[in-house]
């Protein structure tokens, strides 16, 4: 491994087992109605009379928020309200995608958001671009073509200041933090996402086999979100198209025992601009990870070819030297 490789793998291995030590400190949680939605949904989308706001094509039905249908070129969108202050949180996420296309005949996903920006529509899952905060997205659609490593749909989390644009061509690739596949259409059981945000670390985790059981799918310590954003749910469809269905958003605060020192400490490090602290290290151990498979392939099937085209020659030149030498004996 070069020396590079190996000087970045430890720095992130060090940082990493910093933010696994958070799990150490007792932590309770407390479900905040005021920052969650669930059934039966009264008042939703109603003018001053509800916590939550509606956007563009969702809808409120018995069973779900309904965010698109399955028809093409919509997008719709469900906001708080109010603006979180919670230090510590964790949002559970029960959702369901599902409608009649096929397999990669489907899209385009959904959203959840906590975002300075609310309420504006746009490209990035129905939500405007450059925004500002943290976006989990569930992507049931592959818009880059010829990718081989990665199965849809996905999940992924990014973090933007204001300024970082959504990559659509390459499925978030060039600014997503880590991510998981999760077959998670057209399922008969329940499908839930988790969302943690605690001691400046994000843990993404998800339950889509029917086992009521959380799997891993990505956890970053440094990242770096401020206070008094909004949380969404957000949905787009384009030339394909599914239901993307909000069954309840319910956001837990975290109460994190802290030292004195880590009171102050935080109190002097107030964040500002959302941020991820060794994200270039971070891209480039994803990026090197990624180009080690190809890398492999490719000197795997080079080799082959080298060994048969030796072998060919080999035959040939053994062909002739035999002929030659039957002649002079002859």
């Amino acid at each position: 491994m070069p020396f590079k490789s190996l000087w970045t793998f430890t720095v992130l291995i060090l940082t990493f087992s910093l933010g696994f030590a958070d799990d150490d400190h007792e932590m309770e949680e407390f479900l905040k109605r005021e920052y969650s939605l669930s059934k039966p949904y009264q008042g939703v989308g109603s003018l001053g009379s509800s916590h939550w706001e509606l956007m563009g094509d969702a809808m409120v039905t018995t069973e779900q928020v309904r965010l698109t249908p399955d028809k093409q070129s919509r997008q719709g969108a469900v906001w708080s309200r109010i603006p979180c202050h919670l230090k510590d949180w964790e949002m559970q996420v029960h959702f369901k995608i599902h409608g009649q296309g096929k397999k990669n005949l489907n899209g385009d996903g959904l959203a959840i958001w906590y975002t300075k920006e609310r309420m504006q529509k746009g490209p990035v899952f129905g939500n405007k671009d450059n925004f500002t905060g943290l976006g989990v997205f569930v992507d049931s659609y592959p818009n880059e073509e010829k990718q081989l490593e990665r199965i849809f749909p996905f999940v992924l989390a990014m973090v933007g200041n204001g300024s970082i644009s959504y990559d659509h061509e390459r499925d978030g690739r060039t600014t997503e933090l880590g991510g998981c596949n999760a077959m998670v259409r057209n399922l008969k059981h329940d499908a839930f996402l988790f969302i943690r945000y605690v001691r400046r670390r994000l843990t993404v985790m998800i339950d889509i086999d029917g086992q009521h059981e959380w799997r891993d799918c990505l956890d970053i310590p440094g990242v770096r979100l401020p206070q008094g954003y909004y949380f969404g749910a957000s949905a787009i469809t384009g030339d394909l198209s599914d239901n993307h269905d909000i069954i309840s958003l319910k956001l837990y605060q975290l109460t994190v025992l802290r030292s004195q020192k880590e009171e102050q400490e935080e109190e002097e490090d107030v964040i500002t601009i959302p941020s991820v602290d060794n994200l270039e290290l971070l891209r480039l151990v994803q990026t090197e990870e990624g180009m080690s498979g190809i890398s492999i392939f490719f000197t795997v099937l080079f080799s082959m070819l080298g060994c048969v085209f030796l072998a060919v020659i080999g035959m040939v030149v053994y062909s002739h030297w035999n002929e030659s030498r039957r002649k002079r004996f002859y």
